[in-house]
């Protein structure tokens, strides 16, 4: 799944882009993972130094407010976020380690929209998490 380049999804909407937000909006476009918010400053501190956290929540909210990031809370008492896609996809989180694998099921999709149907509803937006840990192989 191909992520938007977040930068010039800002630049599309007018948003003004200082260094900073510009350092921002790399970091999140290149994560390969659903980073929480001390995970970009971490990672944008190491570009910059004088990023502060609060420059990273500041941003991260405003990309947020654009409909340029979408928050997820994967029960793990933090908020991570990932570019909004127009590609559907769903979640499965390994509550071991944390990590966030996306999938995309056709058949899941369908099943979704047929029992909103038979419930009397037009299904218009949904999210799925599914939470699990790693099955172990047996030696």
């Amino acid at each position: 799944m191909e992520r938007p380049n977040i930068e010039d999804l800002c630049l599309e909407k007018g948003m003004r882009m200082t260094d900073q937000r510009r350092i921002i909006a790399k970091v999140l476009t290149e994560a390969e993972d659903h980073p929480d918010v001390e995970e970009v400053y971490r990672r944008s501190t190491a570009i910059d130094s004088g990023i502060s956290i609060a420059t990273v929540y500041r941003t991260v909210r405003l990309f947020e407010e654009a409909g340029i990031l979408e928050r997820h809370d994967f029960r793990d008492g933090r908020s991570r976020y990932e570019p909004v896609s127009d590609e559907h996809h769903d979640h499965l989180i390994n509550v071991e380690t944390g990590e966030v694998l996306e999938f995309h099921n056709d058949e899941i999709e369908k099943l979704q929209i047929e029992i909103a149907r038979k419930l009397g509803f037009k299904l218009v937006d949904h999210r799925m998490e599914l939470y699990g840990t790693p099955i172990k192989k047996a030696d």
